[in-house]
């Protein structure tokens, strides 16, 4: 094999992440994508004598495995790359991906007790990330996201299976109204233009929602044109607040240079286990609600009543969420979190549920608990995708806390933690994973780890 040329092969195990491992030639291929027995075409992108690294250019025929029914967008939006497999079939799949993680690691004989499913496989997401563009170049203004593989085009994702009416509503009608005004959407490649993204949030207990229109400064535009339009629009769920965001960043992300509140507030709530969160433009909320509380529900199991009474860390808090459930038992709990506007959050949400218990800091976790006055009985841990980095390990384990319960949501840097935990003077005792991505390639997983020297 050499770099650029096209191979055609059947793809072999998938592993986490979404990436695939076959076999052509006798030689070991890595690709982005592919499910077990799909027949692809793929561009050679780094070859080596026994191995190499490729690009899917074109599915040839598709899996036995694939019997479920599809968006018309599948394929090209790269948004849900398993829709086409049925649901029970994607659980198996991730259980064995996670499983043999572990199994790599060396991390066995602990108490494995499945795989829950999401309460829903469809319409889950409670926020989404549209993006304007077009379909193809000079085409018709677009709203949605980026096609599989390509940095400009967009696709405008109206049978999306992820979401509910309400957001492909919105959706459409903001795309068709500024259609009709003839607004250019923002060009990254240039950095010239007006619309950049637009992002709808969704409360699905409360059934509040916001919805952020994200420009740059180009442009002079009433807005309140567009929010008239969304406030007569008849949907399932009520539109509590509408902003317009200023970002002239060159980056094509969701950032914010000034915001402005166009209707309501800038923010709205959102419920869980009886407990009432607010939400503001910018912060973190579990995408999928109802999978977020039997996710939590599973980490207050875990904990048991190892927390009654007693102090509790939440570490890498966010806005808190985990900690104020635990609250309702525990004596004291502390909340660390980096990101300051995550933590004035978590301390207004504690306020909003009456929690006087619960206090929680911005700061690095192993300076801000040195400073407690309180050493931690149980530990809550629910780190970014890229676990706990830069000796986090080694100072938690330093705590001395005789449980832990771990929250993931990337198995991978997941098991390095473990691996190194175990090397501490812990063993992992339970692990249970929580489906909160149905029909994409990732997961959830919980662990208690206990101390055993």
């Amino acid at each position: 094999m050499k770099r650029k040329e096209i191979i055609e092969f059947e793809v072999g195990k998938m592993e986490f992440g979404g990436v695939s491992r076959s076999i052509y030639d006798e030689k070991r291929i890595k690709m982005k994508g592919g499910i077990t027995g799909q027949k692809v075409k793929a561009v050679v992108k780094r070859a080596r004598a026994d191995s190499a690294e490729v690009k899917l250019l074109e599915l040839l025929e598709p899996s036995e495995m694939e019997k479920a029914p599809v968006c018309r967008h599948f394929r090209q939006c790269g948004g849900c790359s398993i829709l086409s497999l049925e649901y029970e079939d994607q659980l198996k799949i991730k259980e064995r991906q996670v499983l043999e993680l572990f199994e790599e690691k060396g991390i066995k004989d602990f108490d494995y007790l499945g795989i829950q499913g999401s309460p829903s496989s469809t319409k889950y997401r409670n926020k989404m990330e549209f993006t304007f563009g077009d379909e193809f170049k000079d085409g018709p203004l677009s709203l949605g996201m980026h096609k599989v593989g390509r940095f400009i085009d967009i696709v405008t994702v109206d049978d999306c299976r992820l979401i509910d009416s309400d957001f492909i509503e919105i959706m459409n009608k903001t795309r068709d109204f500024f259609e009709e005004k003839e607004i250019p959407y923002y060009r990254s490649f240039n950095h010239e233009g007006y619309l950049r993204h637009l992002v709808v949030r969704k409360g699905e207990n409360t059934g509040e929602i916001m919805v952020n229109i994200v420009t740059s400064s180009q442009i002079e535009f009433d807005m309140n044109q567009y929010a008239e339009m969304l406030l007569r629009l008849n949907l399932e769920n009520k539109i509590v607040s509408i902003l317009h965001t200023i970002n002239d960043k060159l980056a094509d992300a969701v950032q914010c240079d000034e915001l402005r509140v166009l209707y309501g507030k800038d923010e709205f709530y959102e419920e869980v286990l009886g407990l009432k969160f607010k939400v503001s433009p910018f912060s973190f909320f579990q995408t999928n609600t109802k999978g977020a509380e039997k996710l939590y529900e599973m980490a207050i199991e875990f904990a048991g009543t190892r927390g009654d009474g007693k102090v509790v860390f939440d570490l890498y808090s966010g806005t808190g969420t985990i900690g104020q459930l635990m609250a309702r038992t525990a004596n004291k709990v502390y909340g660390i979190e980096l990101i300051e506007e995550a933590v004035e959050s978590a301390n207004e949400n504690a306020k909003l549920n009456g929690l006087e218990n619960c206090e929680f800091i911005a700061g690095d976790v192993s300076k801000i608990v040195s400073e407690l006055p309180e050493k931690p009985e149980l530990i809550i841990v629910d780190p970014p995708r890229a676990g706990i980095l830069a000796g986090g390990v080694k100072d938690i384990s330093e705590f001395g806390a005789k449980e832990i319960v771990y929250v993931s949501c990337n198995p991978k840097s997941l098991v390095e933690n473990l691996e190194e935990f175990e090397s501490r003077g812990y063993k992992v005792k339970k692990v249970r994973l929580m489906d909160m991505f149905p029909n994409t390639p990732h997961v959830e997983t919980v662990v208690l780890i206990e101390r055993v020297k």
